[in-house]
């Protein structure tokens, strides 16, 4: 089994989800399903069925979420040396060379990624061309519409 990148903020917000999911969701739900037995004939109980879906998601995702921590590989960038390059963790600053915009990305791991927060997967066209470059460097991202020139800008350890 392959070990799974995450940042410190990452596997706190997993390990928070497992433990709502034990504690709040689980519970919840057995308590839904003794509700709906005691209305009678399972085979037409609509609550009943939908009860017990949802507590074979919630089962499946805490499956899923403790295999991913006892996989976890989690990287703190605060404790990586600080030397300008991009790597896992890091909070780079882009400028786009044809328009000269501006964007800021983050990369983290895949169950962290979110593009609306500036949060990019490792595993990303983005970051697999950032890797490794430091402040100044140009770096060309293949992209479905093309190719995009970035200028990084500035690397933060943060």
């Amino acid at each position: 089994m392959e070990n799974i990148p995450m940042t410190v903020f990452g596997a706190k917000a997993l390990e928070a989800e497992l433990l709502k999911l034990k504690d709040i969701s689980r519970p919840r739900v057995i308590e839904h399903i003794a509700t709906a037995r005691a209305h009678g004939d399972l085979k037409e109980n609509a609550e009943y069925h939908a009860a017990k879906e949802e507590q074979s998601f919630i089962e499946s995702r805490i499956k899923e979420i403790e295999s991913k921590l006892s996989r976890m590989q989690v990287i703190d960038v605060v404790k990586l040396k600080q030397d300008g390059r991009c790597v896992f963790g890091t909070t780079i600053t882009l400028m786009n060379i044809e328009d000269d915009s501006e964007i800021t990305y983050r990369i983290v791991g895949e169950d962290e990624a979110d593009i609306v927060l500036g949060k990019i997967s490792c595993h990303s066209p983005i970051a697999s061309a950032l890797m490794g470059n430091e402040e100044g460097d140009e770096v060309t991202v293949k992209a479905p519409k093309g190719d995009i020139v970035y200028k990084i800008l500035n690397v933060e350890y943060i």
